[in-house]
């Protein structure tokens, strides 16, 4: 007996897809409109994207936020992977319970409350120690280090808890050292949890709004701050351009990475 859905669960998908995806084709087709109005189809253009390379407000926060995601999430990586090897292989140590909660606290603390306190502790350092000077890209990138840290000790915690010990343990009795097995067995072992985890951080350092506002300087906009500056004036063609691009880009990498993954199992 084949189970099929009846014709109100498909009805209900395909609701569900039409509010989900409505808006978004809806971006990408009127970046293409001639209009400056983005609610009026005036004919076909280029027009909107000739103008948003030439934007340079836009062209520099894309880059300041590229910079910052990429210091980001490598730091968080490297962080956030001590931290759940601490976590996985340590089951008891004094302090444990604090030390987990401490380094999941992002993952359900309050985007305001992260970003005020940091803010707070910069301007505190920066009084106590003369360090950071100001605010600008150090200062995002730290912040946003501590928001990626939750993220992939999570996801590699997971891979680890799963990890046969079985591996290691027979490199050390051949006499490897522990510092080698990690780098040599434990590591590329669980190189896609790492791969997943820097891509995780990668996306919430280049998607955030509200931390990088309280943390950034005058001289360090981040793109996001700029789309948000330029919507509450009136949504321009330009970010719908803009929109349409970061679709592509994204849907090139997944599609690559599905590729090599297809390539890669056959």
């Amino acid at each position: 007996m084949t189970n099929r859905l009846s014709p109100f669960l498909i009805a209900m998908m395909a609701l569900g897809f039409v509010f989900l995806y409505a808006p978004i084709v809806s971006v990408v087709v009127y970046s293409f409109n001639a209009s400056r109005l983005v609610t009026v189809w005036a004919g076909f253009s280029l027009r909107w994207y000739g103008a948003l390379f030439e934007n340079e407000a836009i062209g520099r926060a894309a880059l300041v936020s590229l910079e910052v995601a990429l210091i980001a999430a490598t730091g968080a990586l490297v962080l956030g992977t001590l931290v759940a090897y601490a976590l996985a292989r340590f089951r008891r140590f004094t302090g444990r319970t604090l030390f987990a909660a401490m380094a999941t606290a992002p993952l359900v603390m309050p985007d305001v409350i992260a970003g005020l306190s940091l803010l707070l502790l910069f301007v505190a350092l920066e009084q106590a120690t003369g360090w950071p000077q100001g605010r600008g890209i150090l200062t995002i990138a730290i912040a946003h280090i501590t928001l990626g840290i939750a993220f992939v000790a999570v996801v590699v915690e997971a891979r680890l808890s799963s990890f046969d010990r079985s591996l290691e343990e027979a490199a050390l009795d051949l006499g490897a050292t522990p510092a080698k097995v990690f780098f040599v067995i434990t590591l590329p072992l669980i190189a896609p949890a790492l791969a997943a985890g820097w891509l995780l951080a990668l996306t919430l350092s280049l998607d955030d709004l509200v931390i990088a506002s309280f943390t950034a300087g005058p001289a360090s906009t981040t793109l996001p701050m700029v789309v948000y500056s330029s919507v509450r004036l009136g949504v321009s063609p330009q970010i719908n351009a803009l929109a349409t691009l970061i679709l592509i880009a994204v849907t090139v990498l997944v599609a690559s990475a599905s590729r090599l993954l297809r390539a890669k199992n056959t």
